[in-house]
C-alpha cells in the first residue's frame, strides 16, 4: 500500500469484503475466493471487483490460491 491511501476512499462493499478477508485470515491464515463469496453472500463479480480494488491499493495481497491482509493503518471489528 502506498502512503496516502485513505481507507475512507473505499466503498462500503470494499470494506465489507476486506472484513471478510480479515475474519477468514484470522481464523485460518488466508481467505479463498469461493469461501469469500459464500461468507459474504455477494456475487462472484462483486467480490472479484472488490478484491481487485483492495489488491491494487495494497490492503489485500494474493497469497497462494487465496488472499491475505496487506499492511494497513486501520482496525476492523469482526
Amino acid at each position: 500500500m502506498t502512503e496516502g491511501h485513505d481507507v475512507q476512499a473505499l466503498s462500503d462493499l470494499d470494506i465489507y469484503v476486506y472484513e471478510a478477508v480479515a475474519s477468514q485470515t484470522v481464523e485460518s491464515g488466508g481467505a479463498g475466493f469461493e469461501s469469500l463469496v459464500h461468507a459474504s453472500g455477494l456475487t462472484e463479480e462483486q467480490v472479484r471487483r472488490s478484491l481487485a480494488t483492495l489488491v491494487e491499493q495494497g490492503y489485500v495481497v494474493p497469497r497462494g490460491d487465496g488472499y491475505g491482509l496487506g499492511p494497513h493503518t486501520f482496525e476492523v471489528e469482526y
